[in-house]
């Protein structure tokens, strides 16, 4: 084992390396592009074609086989080639997201990725550093670690350095000297021996059952009560068309063929291309506005959210906190205050917090005669940190902290220069003092003492922070950010209402919403919840603007109970305290110089803390929602349409309306132009408001559009069958024609609410695929392809009439769009 004070040498720790591996659970196993290939087509859905068109090819119709292979493999490349971006982009961003370790190597304290720690390491941990490895605790002081990821029990756990060898066979709980990889520190320090890295640590033996646990988003559950839908009818129309067909005498296997061909046109089998093309370009385009998806399937929920939770600091404030004052009880400058602050800060060894570094950025003063003996970490229920120093034969122990909490600590107050019996009236006078520099907006430390028996010992304990002298205030001023009302107001606009949720008193926040002329509904303080049941708790939380003074497990109460209320919430926060609320929003936000615990906690990085960044993050997300939207509706009210005409014409006509074959070509024809919808642009009034997943409306959106669609398409078959006479070749090369122009086309009337090109405008590309598209549909009959599937030229007037068909259709769905938003919708706006 390495020295434990100078740990590994380099040579020692790449040796290491190459024996024990990268420490890393969830290594990505990088695929043979041909393997990742070949994954592509596994399917259900493209599983089904294959099949279907293997036995399409056995019994006779290699057209059709071909067609449904020619879609398999363009779906399928179109997966590969997305997939294979997305995956280039996605590791470039985690690269921007690093997390380290401090780490004892070659004598010195260095911080290294995670990934090259290796066993024998010697690692020092502080309060919010997630535990890199399994390893055992070698010193420890007041150290305490969360291991609910791998026990369940929400209580810290202290640990404690031990010389005898931890138990082999002891539930984790009851091995104090041992740390586990995956658990976070609370409070306290620790140096500690790495013992395992990677999947040989407690957490790699439960990583598989880990990796493949991932929260549902309303989106992930709106596509599946989607898809099921999807199955239903389309399982409900091929049964049907295939009965129907056989029992018609027009051969079973032929009716077999042309009910795989039915239920080919009804699936949207594009849309997981599309959802993955969408997911993707979102998380690029967020990318270049500084936020980083950690979590694709996040990007849905941040554009769903209605409500934002963050604490005050580095969003409605610079994040620049700089000391200003340094008073005694009585807001008279004082230099003693100003020496125990900084002795309290330099000598303190725990997360280096910006209070810290600005009492020590504000002038340095000389120290040399005092030594540290020991130091009583942070934590967020004394909300105080003490150090005890030494020096001319005095020991003093120091504290300082929020000085609500500092007060019932304090028996004495300093008066000039003797300390005198804190009573009632003195209390209130430093009250009163207290909540002058708040409301002033000056953020306040309190600082006291206790002078300590000359002894040997050299620990002490928390519960000997009393008795202690009240010596005065420390002043901090983090200036409001000019940017924030503008930001916060549109992220108003938008439909997501700013909630502030902090640990700091409610005099300074609202100081801070007042000088940004933040309106303020209403104020809770997070003394008052305790008795306050969820019911009333919900009431409350509604008509509330600023939590002040909340502890972490009320953060997250206050996001539960905010969910509970329907709902989607997003919570912004940096800190250790941030976590549990981070792991309960759902979508949890955090910055690139948060704490470990809290980037791990967070589905979406921001690479710079501001709310200007997270409006643009949320814009995104309801244009990758809308998108993905534009997709499944037009799918629901063409597609079904038509093919719903397909399967009543197969009744009625002496001939099949359109050949199995030539369904497929429909089918492949208007996928591939649909490919670009994801680059659409979206309507700013469809951004304003966040979306919801709303199923009913969808049914009742695929009822009227596609009954408008199979009346244009009955229309079509009495025109061509009974107006100019035509069957078989000739009918069915009009009505592919007509069903696939109108399929095409009509996606530049459901993209938008609005009037299409005059008042919205589709993509460039997205309107260049929908060309080709139609001109494809219109010039096969006079190419090579007419004969393998069995077209014919049309005379010229029947093309006239079936043009003016499509251009009556257009302007009938336009009309019934406009009807059903305003008859439906706007009544409807409280379910939809």
């Amino acid at each position: 084992m390495p020295n434990q004070i100078g740990g590994l040498t380099t040579q020692e720790a790449q040796k290491r390396l190459m024996k024990y591996g990268e420490n890393l659970v969830y290594k990505k196993q990088k695929l043979k592009p041909i393997v990742f290939f070949l994954k592509k087509f596994t399917s259900p859905l493209l599983l089904m074609l294959i099949v279907a068109a293997v036995i399409a090819f056995f019994v006779g119709q290699q057209t059709n086989a071909i067609i449904v292979l020619a879609m398999v493999l363009v779906s399928g490349i179109l997966d590969f080639v997305n997939s294979h971006k997305s995956q280039k982009a996605e590791d470039a961003l985690f690269q921007r997201i690093i997390t380290t370790a401090t780490v004892y190597r070659n004598g010195q304290k260095v911080n290294l990725p995670l990934k090259e720690i290796v066993p024998g390491d010697i690692v020092y941990l502080v309060p919010g550093n997630v535990v890199p490895a399994d390893a055992q605790v070698l010193a420890a002081d007041d150290f305490f670690v969360n291991q609910s990821a791998l026990t369940g029990e929400s209580f810290p756990v202290e640990k404690h350095a031990s010389p005898e060898i931890f138990s082999q066979t002891g539930a984790l709980v009851e091995q104090r000297n041992r740390i586990f990889m995956g658990t976070n520190v609370v409070t306290g320090f620790a140096t500690a021996r790495v013992l395992k890295t990677g999947k040989a640590t407690e957490f790699g033996v439960i990583a598989e059952k880990l990796k493949n646990t991932k929260s549902e988003t309303e989106f992930d559950r709106g596509i599946k009560k989607f898809s099921l839908f999807i199955m239903k009818i389309t399982f409900v129309l091929v049964a049907l068309v295939f009965l129907v067909n056989a029992l018609l005498n027009k051969g079973v296997l032929d009716s077999f063929i042309f009910a795989i061909a039915i239920a080919v046109g009804l699936t949207p089998e594009l849309l997981p291309v599309i959802l993955s093309v969408s997911l993707s370009r979102g998380s690029l385009a967020m990318a270049k506005k500084a936020v980083v998806v950690k979590n694709l399937p996040a990007i849905q929920n941040l554009g769903t959210m209605d409500v934002l939770c963050t604490d005050k600091t580095g969003t409605l404030t610079e994040d620049k906190i700089v000391l200003v004052k340094h008073l005694n009880s009585g807001g008279e400058n004082s230099e003693r205050v100003l020496v125990h602050a900084y002795l309290s800060s330099v000598f303190h060894t725990g997360v280096q917090n910006p209070l810290d570094s600005a009492i020590k950025n504000f002038r340095k003063l000389n120290i040399e005669s005092y030594q540290k003996i020991d130091e009583i970490p942070f934590d967020f229920t004394r909300r105080r940190q003490s150090v005890v120093v030494e020096s001319r034969g005095q020991r003093l122990m120091i504290t300082k902290g929020a000085p609500e909490d500092m007060l019932k600590v304090t028996a004495f107050c300093r008066l000039g220069e003797k300390p005198v019996r804190l009573d009632q009236d003195l209390e209130q006078k430093i009250k009163e003092v207290f909540n002058g520099l708040s409301a002033n907006g000056f953020r306040v430390l309190a600082v006291a003492v206790r002078e300590l028996p000359l002894e040997q010992r050299v620990v002490y304990e928390n519960t000997e922070e009393k008795n202690m002298v009240f010596e005065g205030f420390m002043c901090f001023l983090d200036p409001a950010k000019d940017s924030a009302l503008e930001a916060i107001n549109e992220l108003e606009a938008k439909g997501v209402e700013v909630k502030i949720l902090t640990g700091d008193n409610e005099i300074l926040t609202q100081k801070i919403c007042q000088e940004i002329d933040l309106p303020i509904k209403g104020v809770l303080i997070g003394s008052q919840i305790g008795h306050l049941t969820d019911e009333a708790l919900k009431v409350k939380a509604a008509k509330t603007t600023i939590f002040a003074r909340f502890s972490p497990s009320q953060k997250e109460r206050i996001i539960q109970i905010l969910r509970k209320s329907g709902r989607v919430v997003g919570y912004l926060g940096d800190g250790i305290n941030d976590a549990p609320a981070l792991i309960a929003a759902d979508v949890g936000i955090s910055v690139n110089n948060a704490v470990d615990v809290a980037k791990d906690a967070a589905d979406i990085i921001l690479l710079k803390k501001s709310l200007e960044v997270l409006r643009a993050g949320v814009i995104e997300g309801r244009r990758t929602f809308q998108n993905t939207l534009k997709y499944m509706m037009m799918s629901l009210s063409s597609n079904f349409g038509n093919m719903f005409s397909m399967m009543a014409a197969s009744m009625l006509l002496p001939f099949l309306p359109m050949l199995p074959s030539q369904i497929l070509l429909n089918n492949f024809i208007y996928d591939t132009s649909q490919v670009t919808l994801p680059s659409d642009q979206v309507d700013n009034s469809a951004l304003n408001r966040p979306p919801r997943w709303r199923l009913n409306f969808i049914k009742r959106y695929m009822v009227v559009f596609g009954l408008v669609s199979s009346f244009f398409d009955f229309v079509t078959f009495a025109v061509l069958f009974l107006g100019f006479g035509l069957a078989h070749r000739h009918f069915q090369t009009g009505w592919f024609i007509e069903s696939l122009t109108t399929q095409i086309l009509v996606i530049f009337i459901i993209r938008t609410r609005k009037m299409p090109f005059v008042q919205s405008r589709p993509s460039r590309a997205l309107f260049l695929s929908v060309i080709v598209g139609i001109l494809v549909a219109w010039l096969i009959p006079f190419t090579p392809l007419a004969r393998a599937f069995q077209f014919v030229v049309l005379p010229s007037r029947v093309l006239a009439v079936i043009f003016g068909i499509v251009i009556i259709y257009l302007v009938v769905v336009e009309i019934t769009k406009r009807l059903f938003f305003k008859q439906y919708v706007d009544q409807h706006k409280n379910s939809d």
